[in-house]
């Protein structure tokens, strides 16, 4: 893909791949807080979602400069499956 690249101040070829989340981790304060209200009676602080509203996921590109190795990511569009070929 062919666009700007801030670093390089010009149009440059972007090689293109789709953002994946990484692994979480356990020992983050979020999530030792999160652990620490469900802890013992009453479970959940807040009502968990049971009906699904979206039908699709947001899907964001994650651009790569061929030149400098600069990246950056392009904002999430909803569709069903995302290709990149």
């Amino acid at each position: 893909m062919r666009t700007y690249c801030p670093k390089c101040k010009t149009h440059t070829e972007f090689s293109v791949s789709i953002y994946k989340p990484g692994k979480r981790a356990g020992a983050k304060k979020g999530e030792r807080r999160q652990a620490r209200r469900k802890k013992g009676y009453g479970g959940q602080k807040f009502p968990e979602q049971h009906n699904q509203a979206k039908v699709t996921k947001k899907q964001s590109l994650m651009l790569k400069c061929k030149e400098c190795s600069y990246t950056l990511q392009r904002k999430g569009m909803r569709l069903k499956k995302l290709e990149v070929v």
